[in-house]
């Protein structure tokens, strides 16, 4: 079994458990971990985890954030001279980080989701080196109803999680769904 059959398997068991609807929107949160390698395979199988979701009675909303970096960058006043002076650019990170987090939020809060919903997260690798993920997640997680699931491509020690295997990991309590390795 490949490790996103093992991580959709396992996803598929942990969705069709009962849910809690009285947690805070922290403890709300899901990781689905895999290696940073198998993102193709995974991007060509989200269709099933969207099909597990439904098969086991709840609704689901993907959100990809992929672009979300660039599509900030295209409408910023300042995207010239941050293409000049890169190193520039830092201070402005604080500024797409709310954007970032505007984005899953307005997911979060869309007419369609409620406390059955599975709002999935896709792209979370595009945020490296620009802004944390414990970070978004804490701007948006009191907006989540139902559940948030992050599709995770990187490693996880104990809470201790490492986007995209990087060195500097942080200390996060969200829920591991993992696929074998």
């Amino acid at each position: 079994m490949s490790e996103i059959e093992d991580l959709l398997s396992r996803y598929e068991r942990y969705v069709r458990l009962p849910w809690d609807h009285k947690l805070a929107g922290a403890q709300k949160v899901w990781f689905a971990r895999y290696d940073p390698g198998q993102e193709r395979r995974l991007r060509l199988r989200i269709g099933e985890f969207e099909t597990a979701t439904t098969d086991a009675g709840h609704m689901w909303r993907l959100i990809d954030i992929t672009d979300s970096f660039a599509e900030w960058m295209t409408n910023h006043e300042y995207k010239d001279a941050y293409f000049e002076q890169p190193e520039d650019l830092e201070l402005a990170l604080v500024d797409f980080s709310d954007y970032a987090a505007e984005r899953v939020c307005n997911e979060l809060r869309h007419p369609s989701v409620d406390e059955n919903t599975v709002v999935a997260l896709l792209g979370l690798a595009s945020l490296f080196g620009l802004i944390r993920v414990a970070e978004l997640i804490a701007k948006v997680d009191s907006e989540i109803l139902g559940r948030l699931l992050a599709f995770f491509p990187g490693q996880r020690d104990g809470s201790n999680w490492r986007l995209l295997n990087a060195r500097d990991g942080w200390n996060y309590h969200a829920v591991p769904i993992e696929g074998g390795n």
